[in-house]
């Protein structure tokens, strides 16, 4: 445990004026005095001053005194409570041990008439006793503040460290999120780019099709971002959740593809129950990434199962054929769309699985969709 802390000007101005203060009404209550006891009141008055820093040695130096002088009792009797207080038990019980010792022995140079020696032995047992029990029950206080306070200052580190983690957290979620929002429309956009660069023979009206395409895609793309960035600056969640993706929406992803070029079979159809809004937005960035990729490095057609209904799981698959080797789009990725898609599902409670087999690649999400 830490120790107590070095003493105050206040505290040593008191303890100048407090044992000052006993050591005159000591030398007041003298019938009659010497030399010796004038010396003494002045080294006792030292002793005590020293127990601020060295409160053993201080202590037992006021007791050495107080054989030769009962003036030196106020210092000795101040020297076990500061050394109750500033140091460790048993050197506060050694102390007081050393003090009963010598007061015993002043009695044989100073007896009281008034008090037999037993009754003094028993006066000085008590006092001695209450003196440090009052500076042990001090230095329990003491150590309590400076412990609580230690506690509050590695509270305070430890939640300055949770901030930042939370930080970082939502850095990375954003990352996710701008992933998931813009991957699917600049992925249309360069799919028509390339087919303007690589067909500059194309008729007019395919052109300015794709082309259109283009400028739609970026529009969009520049839409979507700014909904990112108000989800960061609004503070309200329903706010900031906003309507969640609809079996239209849906439905619009498919019809995105398919303008690019890409041939989509849909096997069944998307519930018809209305989705949570979470399982919705996770189904929707679970098509959407699945989606991008099939146009990035897809050959053929891309298969989309979607079976599900509340109570149950809601399971997205899809499905295409792989790129001979060599013939791999020229579509850049960072490859940490499916990463980070995986790290979304599982934090809904789902599972996501890809593998590369057979000439074709599948990616299967399943969700969970509660009653």
């Amino acid at each position: 445990m830490t120790e107590p802390r070095s003493p105050r000007r206040a505290e040593i101005a008191g303890m100048a004026a407090g044992a000052g203060l006993l050591t005159g009404l000591s030398l007041a209550a003298r019938p009659e005095l010497g030399p010796l006891d004038y010396a003494v009141a002045v080294l006792a008055l030292a002793a005590a001053m020293g127990q601020l820093w060295r409160p053993v040695s201080g202590a037992l130096a006021a007791a050495v005194l107080a054989v030769l002088s009962p003036v030196a009792t106020p210092a000795a009797t101040i020297g076990a409570l500061q050394t109750a207080w500033r140091r460790r038990f048993t050197a506060a019980l050694t102390v007081a041990a050393v003090g009963i010792g010598v007061h015993l022995l002043q009695w044989i140079w100073y007896p009281n008439p008034s008090l037999t020696f037993g009754w003094w032995a028993l006066l000085v047992s008590v006092a001695y006793g209450g003196l440090v029990g009052w500076g042990a029950l001090a230095r329990s206080r003491q150590l309590l503040l400076i412990s609580l306070r230690e506690r509050a200052r590695r509270a305070e580190a430890e939640q300055g460290r949770r901030v930042a983690e939370a930080r970082a957290a939502e850095r990375r979620g954003l990352a996710r999120e701008m992933h998931d929002v813009l991957a699917n429309r600049l992925s249309l956009v360069a799919t028509h780019a390339g087919a303007l660069e690589f067909r500059p023979d194309a008729p007019p009206e395919k052109v300015a099709l794709a082309a259109g395409v283009v400028r739609d895609g970026v529009h969009r793309a520049l839409e979507e971002l700014r909904e990112v960035i108000t989800l960061l600056r609004e503070d309200d969640e329903a706010a900031t959740a906003g309507p969640p993706p609809s079996r239209d929406d849906l439905h619009a992803l498919l019809a995105d593809t398919r303008a690019t070029g890409r041939e989509v079979l849909l096997c069944g159809d998307f519930p018809e129950s209305p989705l949570p809004p979470s399982l919705g937005r996770n189904a929707y960035r679970v098509l959407q990434e699945g989606l991008t990729n099939a146009r990035k490095h897809a050959a053929g057609p891309v298969e989309v199962t979607v079976t599900g209904e509340p109570g149950a799981d809601l399971v997205i698959e899809l499905s295409n054929a792989l790129p001979e080797p060599g013939t791999a789009g020229t579509i850049p990725g960072a490859g940490l769309g499916l990463v980070g898609l995986t790290e979304r599902v599982r934090l809904a409670g789902g599972e996501l699985d890809h593998e590369r087999a057979e000439g074709r690649f599948r990616l299967r999400a399943r969700l969970p969709w509660p009653l």
